[in-house]
């Protein structure tokens, strides 16, 4: 199989491609051989810092069941399945836990499997932490991200009233209307426009207090980014507003039979037309150019590599 072998950024070969062996499944593991895997933020991130580790990088990853370890139940091979592995996803065959893989329907293609078995559930994951109701307004940060341009179609599809989308630049605002935002807000503006009930900032930094002084009184902030960032608690206090973390890591050990009721609604949504999970694909060999769009924020919706 052909599995990707990360090196320093300023090698010659940062990313080469080497054939292997593929693993054989453990007790309890699943052999899944990969049709689609994502390239995220969290990869930039690694290959920046000089952090990947030496195994390869997790990541989300969509294919079929090629082989069962000992012990795992629910599982057939053939099945078709979507979700998380904690390394060395960008190979042809990957190791996978049951818990953290899910049934992808048939009527689904892979790269909107993709889009929708992390993004998706990150993005609707937050709006519930953020105890959103029909009728609020909602603004999203990062809104042209894999996560971010799933949130915005998720919060005008369950009834938002206003969607705001902010982005980095004016470029991605034809993007994040046809999402269904209703307006857009760049990053660089002074302000943000009239204030919104709900925040879902997927970026950090910064724009967290930005997100807080844009929220109306009993406004709540949900932060989901790596991106870090400080409030100022005074900046709360008079409007009642609330900031509130959130992982989708920690729900997926506590209550995994809520991960697969939300993951059951986003599968509902899209054969029901709406969810539209938008995204760039590009070939195995090009998981340099992959890696340069999450790196220059040019990329809309999520972006893929194709593993065949």
């Amino acid at each position: 199989m052909r599995k990707v072998r990360f090196q320093p950024l300023d090698t010659a070969e940062p990313f080469r491609i080497d054939e292997v062996a593929a693993p054989a499944p453990g007790p309890g593991q699943l052999l899944v051989n990969t049709e689609v895997v994502g390239v995220s933020l969290g990869l930039v991130r690694m290959l920046r810092e000089g952090t990947v580790a030496t195994a390869g990088p997790g990541g989300e990853m969509v294919g079929r069941v090629a082989a069962l370890g000992a012990g795992v139940e629910g599982f057939r091979v053939g099945d078709r399945v979507g979700g998380v592995v904690f390394e060395d996803v960008y190979a042809q065959s990957v190791l996978a836990l049951p818990a953290m893989v899910t049934a992808v329907p048939a009527r689904v293609t892979a790269a909107e499997a993709l889009a929708l078995v992390r993004g998706g559930l990150v993005a609707l994951s937050a709006l519930r932490a953020g105890r959103f109701a029909p009728g609020e307004s909602v603004l999203v940060t990062a809104a042209a991200s894999g996560t971010g341009h799933l949130a915005v179609q998720l919060a005008k599809t369950l009834g938002a009233g206003r969607v705001v989308a902010a982005v980095r630049s004016a470029d991605k605002a034809d993007f994040v209307r046809g999402c269904g935002a209703d307006e857009v807000a760049l990053y660089a503006q002074g302000a943000w426009g009239d204030p919104v009930d709900l925040v879902l900032d997927g970026v950090g930094g910064d724009l967290v207090q930005r997100g807080v002084d844009v929220l109306s009184p009993h406004g709540r902030l949900v932060a989901f980014s790596a991106g870090g960032g400080t409030v100022d608690a005074a900046s709360l206090l008079g409007g009642l507003k609330s900031v509130i973390g959130f992982s989708v890591g920690l729900i997926s050990h506590r209550q995994p039979e809520l991960i697969e009721q939300r993951r059951a609604e986003l599968w509902d949504l899209h054969g029901a037309g709406r969810l539209r999970p938008a995204h760039q694909a590009l070939p195995l060999d090009q998981i340099a150019e992959a890696v340069g769009l999450i790196e220059s924020r040019s990329n809309r919706g999520r972006v893929l590599l194709h593993m065949s």
